[in-house]
């Protein structure tokens, strides 16, 4: 199996939560530059890019990200890369299944690496390293193997693996002895000081084969669906579309539940690759740049006398005096202030803006779509005024409004506006207006982005008021 080329299986369905106010559900974080200039899902392909070990990834996403990831795979030079749109989320067991299938359909024998699109990975080398020494307990024992990280300190986060047997005729491999919640703080120190325990990255390798096999025994309602949501899904454009229906009839489960702690077929590589999976602002202080201080900071901030804090602006200026172990983030609509031993609880500022109704958890002032983004920058009940940047060559859907009417001011670059059965190109400081019942399309045929100020009034603004008559993004 030394020849045999793996599929990077790249998971991107999580919301990110515990990283608001930066991360929200319609822009996470994997699709945010935490760490360096990329973006994480652009630095998880880029680790995966060989392509004398690797095929093309494969994505599965959710469908209010495809375009959003698509542009960023498109920019790092993947401009056709296969994605499937899961119809609703179904933890990770279903879409490994989705892709194994999918996997299958040209190659039976194939080995896929599934990986989460949010981790970090500091030492790439060592990564693959280990995944040699995995490739060969998967492809040569079809083993289904895992990475288990070596710990450096008593973590109460993660989940365990304990170390079985060594493999052996594979040199750094050892069959997994069981796995094991996350510990409180003395179970876990009693796992440092003991060794054997190595914290569980959520990183695996499988054969397709074997990893369907035992579905096939201990989740077969799961792989009867993942079966039929693949043989009746459709192709559009980049992206696969799994049948609905078949797809919400399979159980919820992850690879963990479903698979690895019910086969004997479990192996682990121990690596040390500077990993860590992001999952709080605490975890992010840890793995970035410190300044004198132990301060990590990036905007607009101005500190005196504060220690160990992580403190980060997208837009106002931040002033801290005299803070210690503390985190201040800061977006263009919110601000976070948490200790920084409490960096977990921030689910639950989630959980509370979601049942109160708000909209912060959701999207942030800039919203992204297929053609580009807007961002709203003044609104009451009855005008709203919005900043529009459409990309070169993209066009948004021919519409109209019920309720409202739009005046459009071009900023920069060029825009061909159709309004009912007149078509006209406006320049900067040219503008047009839109009266409402008005059939309607904006295009930028430039080579340089368009930026329109919209300005929008009427009796309704909600983003349902629109019906779409054609669109180049499939969108309804």
């Amino acid at each position: 199996m030394n020849n045999v080329k793996i599929t990077p299986v790249i998971l991107s369905g999580g919301s990110g939560t515990r990283l608001w106010p930066i991360s929200r559900s319609l822009y996470p974080k994997q699709l945010l530059p935490l760490v360096s200039d990329q973006t994480m899902i652009q630095e998880t392909v880029d680790r995966v890019k060989d392509p004398t070990l690797f095929t093309d990834p494969l994505f599965i996403a959710n469908e209010e990200h495809r375009f959003i990831i698509a542009e960023q795979l498109r920019k790092i030079g993947f401009d056709d890369t296969k994605i499937i749109l899961e119809p609703e989320g179904r933890n990770t067991a279903p879409a490994a299944a989705l892709a194994a299938l999918h996997i299958q359909k040209t190659n039976p024998n194939g080995l896929m690496l599934i990986m989460p699109s949010d981790h970090v990975i500091a030492h790439t080398e060592a990564f693959l390293i280990a995944l040699g020494i995995a490739k060969a307990a998967a492809g040569d024992h079809q083993l289904l193997t895992t990475f288990g990280i070596i710990p450096d300190k008593p973590e109460t986060g993660y989940g365990y693996i304990k170390c079985g047997d060594n493999l052996e005729d594979v040199y750094g491999c050892n069959m997994v002895d069981k796995f094991v919640e996350k510990p409180d703080a003395a179970t876990a120190q009693e796992y440092l000081n003991a060794g054997g325990y190595y914290w569980n990255s959520g990183i695996f390798l499988f054969p397709t084969t074997a990893y369907l096999d035992i579905l096939a025994i201990n989740e077969p309602d799961m792989l009867l669906a993942c079966k039929n949501a693949i043989e009746k899904s459709e192709n559009d454009m980049t992206f696969i579309r799994p049948e609905k229906e078949s797809f919400l009839s399979s159980p919820s489960n992850s690879i963990d539940y479903a698979v690895m702690e019910k086969t004997d077929r479990a192996a682990v590589v121990p690596v040390d690759m500077g990993w860590s999976d992001v999952g709080s602002w605490n975890a992010l202080w840890d793995i970035s740049d410190k300044d004198d201080n132990g301060n990590v900071i990036t905007g607009d901030i101005i500190s005196h006398d504060s220690k160990n804090c992580l403190m980060k602006s997208e837009g106002p200026a931040i002033a801290a005096v005299g803070l210690e172990d503390v985190i201040v983030v800061a977006t263009k609509d919110a601000v976070l202030v948490c200790d920084k031993n409490k960096t977990q609880d921030v689910k639950a500022i989630v959980d509370k803006l979601k049942a109160s109704g708000r909209d912060e958890h959701i999207s942030h002032t800039v919203v992204y779509r297929p053609w580009g983004s807007y961002q709203t920058s003044d609104a009451d009940d009855r005008f709203q005024v919005k900043r529009l940047v459409v990309n070169p060559g993209q066009i948004l859907s021919l519409q109209m409004h019920h309720h409202r009417a739009e005046h459009w001011v071009v900023v920069k670059g060029t825009a061909e506006v159709t309004i009912d059965d007149e078509v006209k190109t406006l320049s900067e400081n040219e503008s047009c207006y839109i009266p409402i019942g008005s059939t309607h399309r904006l295009h930028n045929p430039g080579k340089i982005p368009l930026y329109i100020i919209e300005v929008q009034s009427g009796s309704y603004l909600g983003e349902d008021d629109i019906v779409r008559f054609e669109d180049t993004y499939g969108r309804s």
